[in-house]
C-alpha cells in the first residue's frame, strides 16, 4: 500500500477521497511502589514471579485492599487533563479466562470511572493547535505475562505484572491523521511525566496505546460531529498495544488503507481487534466481534464504592506542578522565545529544566543562544548516547561543562564554525571546554591586525572582484568566505565585515 495521505488529512482512493477518524485508549502504568490491590512491589527487571502476592496470584480467600496512592495519582492525572473528578466511583469485575489472569477476572471501572470528561490541547507539526476530548480515565489492574520462547512445547507465566495499577485514558474520536495521533500520545506522555504519575517508558510497556481506526467519505465526519452521533460513521477496528510513536503512525496508515481497499471493492469492515506486526509492516486479526463478548461486568463485591472528599481533591490540585502548556506560555512571555523553541523545550521536562538553570546561573544571558544549545547540541548528544536530559545535563555534557560552553560562545572566544568543533570534542572528552579550546587552537581571531592582513592579501590577489564590489555590494560575501577560509574559520565575522567594508569603500 502506498502512502497517499494529503496535507488536508484526506486519503485518495480509487473511487474518491476518504477521511480517517480515530479515538485512542492509552494505558499508562501508575508510578507507584506497590500494586493497585496488594502490597507487592512494582519494578522492572525482577526475576519471574518474584513480585507476586497471594492476592495477585488469586489464592482463595485473598481480598483486595485499594492502594490510596494509586487513587491519588489517578486524581492528579485527571486534574492535569482538565477533566472532571468524580467524587464517587466504583470498581467492577470484567470476567474472562486467560492463563496470565489467575482470578479469572480483571478489576476495572466500567460504569462509574474515577475521572470523567476533559480536554487536551495538542500542538501539530505545523505549529497549529487542535483539541482532543477526553471521555474518561479509569483505574484497573494489569494482567500477567505469557512467555512463549523458552520452550518449543510449553508457555510460561510470569505474574510480576499482575495487579499492577493502570490508568486507561480514553479519548473522543477527535483524531484525524497519523500525525495527530502521534502528537496526541506525545502530549499525554509529557503531561504524565510532568505530573509524576507515569514514567512514560514505552520500551518497557509502561505506556502503550490501543488505536481505534475507522474511515468515512470526505465530509461525513463533520456531519456526524455536529450531531454528536458517531455510531454510523464507519465500523472501527482496534489495534492493540502499540508501544512506539513510529509504530502508531505506521499501523494507522496501513489499517486505514486496508479498510479503504475493502470498502472500494464492495466489501464490509468486520469490527475486530488487530495487532500490528512491525516486521511485516501490517496489521493482522487478533479476535473478532469484541463488542459481542460477554464480560459479565458487575460491581466487585469485595470493594466498596470509592468516595472522595472535595477537600482532598483541592489539596492535590493545589500541589500540581507547572504543566507543559503553562510552562510553554511562561517561557514565551518571560524569555521572549518563539512558540516553536518553547514547545521543543517543554516537550521534555529535562530540557526545560536545564534551559532555565543555565539562564539563572548568569545574568544577562541570551535565551535564544541557551535554547539552541539545549535543543540542538545537548539534545543531539542525548539521542546519540541514549540517555535523557535532566537539569544536571546528560552523561559527559554535565551542567558545568554546558554552562562553560555557553560562556565561551557568549564571550566570542569561539566562532560559530569552531563552536561546532568544540561540541564534537566535548562529546568525546572529559576535559573542560576552555582546555579543549586552548589545546586545539579554537580561539576566535579578534586581533584586527591579523584580520586586516588577511583582507589585504585577498583583495590584492583579486583586484577584478574587488572593483566589482562597488557595483554589486552583495559580492562582499565572497570576500568574507575567503577571509574565514584563510583564518581557518577563526576570524570574528563582525570584524571581518567591518574591515572589508572599509577597505572596499562600502
Amino acid at each position: 500500500m502506498t502512502d497517499t495521505t494529503t496535507p488536508s488529512q484526506l486519503i485518495q482512493g480509487r473511487t474518491g477521497a476518504w477521511e480517517i477518524v480515530m479515538g485512542l485508549e492509552i494505558h499508562a502504568q501508575v508510578a507507584s511502589k506497590a500494586k493497585l490491590f496488594s502490597g507487592a512491589a512494582v519494578g522492572f527487571g525482577a526475576g519471574p514471579n518474584e513480585q507476586v502476592s497471594l492476592v495477585d496470584a488469586g489464592f482463595p480467600g485473598m481480598l483486595p485492599v485499594l492502594n490510596k496512592f494509586c487513587v491519588e495519582q489517578a486524581v492528579r492525572t485527571g486534574l492535569g487533563l482538565n477533566a472532571r473528578i468524580n467524587k464517587r466511583s466504583q470498581f467492577d469485575r470484567k470476567n474472562y479466562f486467560y492463563p496470565d489472569l489467575p482470578t479469572g477476572y480483571q478489576i476495572s471501572q466500567l460504569y462509574h470511572p474515577i475521572v470523567g470528561e476533559g480536554v487536551v490541547e495538542v500542538e501539530a507539526e505545523d505549529g497549529s493547535f487542535f483539541n482532543v476530548g477526553i471521555e474518561r480515565l479509569h483505574l484497573e489492574q494489569d494482567a500477567g505475562k505469557l512467555i512463549h520462547d523458552l520452550s518449543p512445547t510449553e508457555s510460561y507465566v510470569d505474574l510480576n505484572r499482575a495487579g499492577t495499577a493502570l490508568m486507561e485514558i480514553v479519548s473522543r474520536p477527535d483524531i484525524r491523521s497519523p500525525e495527530e495521533a502521534v502528537a496526541y500520545v506525545k502530549k499525554i506522555r509529557t503531561i504524565l511525566i510532568y505530573l509524576g504519575t507515569c514514567d512514560g517508558d514505552m520500551e518497557k510497556g509502561n505506556l502503550r496505546a490501543d488505536v481505534n481506526v475507522s474511515v468515512c467519505r470526505e465530509g461525513q465526519y463533520e456531519k456526524f460531529k455536529a450531531t454528536g452521533d458517531f455510531s454510523h460513521l464507519g465500523t472501527r477496528c482496534e489495534i492493540k498495544n502499540v508501544n512506539s510513536f513510529r509504530f502508531i503512525s505506521q499501523a494507522i496508515n496501513y489499517e486505514a488503507r486496508r479498510q479503504i481497499e475493502i470498502l472500494e471493492d464492495g466489501g464490509k469492515i468486520d469490527q475486530e481487534t488487530r495487532l500490528y506486526d512491525p516486521t511485516a509492516g501490517e496489521t493482522r486479526s487478533m479476535r473478532s466481534k469484541e463488542e459481542a463478548m460477554d464480560y459479565r461486568y458487575f460491581p466487585d463485591p469485595d470493594l466498596l464504592p470509592l468516595e472522595l472528599e472535595q477537600a482532598w481533591i483541592d489539596e492535590i490540585k493545589a500541589n500540581l506542578p507547572e504543566l507543559p502548556d503553562e510552562k510553554r506560555r511562561r517561557l514565551m512571555s518571560q524569555y521572549g522565545l518563539s512558540q516553536y523553541d518553547a514547545g521543543v523545550l517543554v516537550a521534555e521536562r529535562g530540557k526545560a529544566d536545564l534551559f532555565e538553570r543555565l539562564l539563572k546561573e548568569r545574568e544577562e544571558r541570551d535565551p535564544k543562544l541557551v535554547a539552541n544549545t539545549v535543543t540542538q547540541f545537548v539534545s543531539t548528544y542525548a539521542n546519540a548516547v541514549g540517555q535523557e536530559i535532566t537539569s544536571d545535563g546528560v552523561f559527559r555534557l554535565t551542567f558545568p561543562r554546558v554552562d562553560e560552553y555557553v560562556l565561551l560562545v557568549e564571550r566570542g572566544v569561539v566562532s560559530s564554525r569552531t563552536a561546532k568543533e568544540l561540541q564534537e570534542a566535548m562529546a568525546d572528552s572529559d576535559d573542560s571546554p576552555a582546555k579543549i579550546v586552548v589545546d586545539r587552537g579554537l580561539q576566535q581571531v579578534t586581533d584586527t591586525g591579523a584580520i586586516e592582513k588577511a583582507v589585504d592579501e585577498i583583495i590584492a590577489a583579486n583586484p577584478d572582484k574587488a572593483a566589482a564590489v562597488a557595483e554589486k555590494p552583495q559580492a562582499i560575501g565572497w570576500f568574507v568566505g575567503q577571509v574565514m577560509k584563510a583564518t581557518g574559520g577563526k576570524a570574528n565575522p563582525a570584524a571581518v565585515n567591518d574591515i572589508l567594508k572599509a577597505k572596499l569603500g562600502l
